[in-house]
């Protein structure tokens, strides 16, 4: 019997990507930004950033190349977590809304973090009014799908536990009418994790 696939989210769910991007803007122009607010939900309202011309724009997105994607630091938790779901009995999948030619720089951290994850599905980030996570998600038919952004919930079969991490409240697009797309509620993935083994 194959073990039950749970599908989770990189970027707000494994990895911190607030603590890469600012790391991103140290490299693009060497000062690492302050905090401004440790509670935003995007990483521009959680530092001290200004709004960038179109020059140093390219300079900025420059930073966010292969050794970015193989080097984002876990949330904390979120290993204690994989490691507790993975010796219950799932294989973890990770699905990210990342460029496919970062698929690889993707596993790459993630294994080098220590997750027992395998395998990354690439699904791009192209802004349409289905998730474009829908169709892997369909195809991979995982028991639970968790990530800690409510549109990336639209289209997602409905046999699949969708679980929305709120991580952090400030300017949070995880609210309104679409929080029925959530079949369960946390604030990390160790949260999922305590609900997910009790079930």
């Amino acid at each position: 019997m194959p073990r039950p696939v749970i599908a989770l989210d990189a970027d707000g769910v494994l990895l911190d990507f607030h603590l890469a991007y600012a790391s991103a803007w140290e490299r693009a122009f060497g000062k690492a930004p302050a905090e401004r607010d440790p509670l935003a939900y995007w990483p521009m309202d959680r530092w001290k950033v200004e709004r960038l011309d179109a020059k140093r724009r390219v300079m900025f997105r420059a930073s966010f190349d292969e050794h970015f994607w193989a080097t984002v630091p876990a949330i904390e938790g979120a290993l204690q977590a994989c490691h507790r779901l993975h010796d219950a009995g799932f294989d973890l999948v990770c699905v990210s809304a990342l460029e496919l030619e970062f698929e690889a720089a993707r596993l790459r951290n993630l294994k080098q973090l220590g997750f027992p994850i395998e395998r990354v599905i690439a699904t791009g980030n192209e802004a349409v009014e289905r998730s474009p996570k829908a169709d892997a998600i369909t195809e991979l038919r995982p028991v639970a799908f968790v990530d800690d952004y409510l549109p990336y919930m639209r289209g997602i079969p409905r046999d699949v536990h969708t679980a929305l991490v709120l991580r952090a409240p400030n300017g949070s697009p995880n609210s309104g009418d679409e929080m029925t797309l959530a079949k369960s509620v946390h604030q990390n993935l160790t949260g999922f994790t305590e609900h997910w083994l009790k079930r």
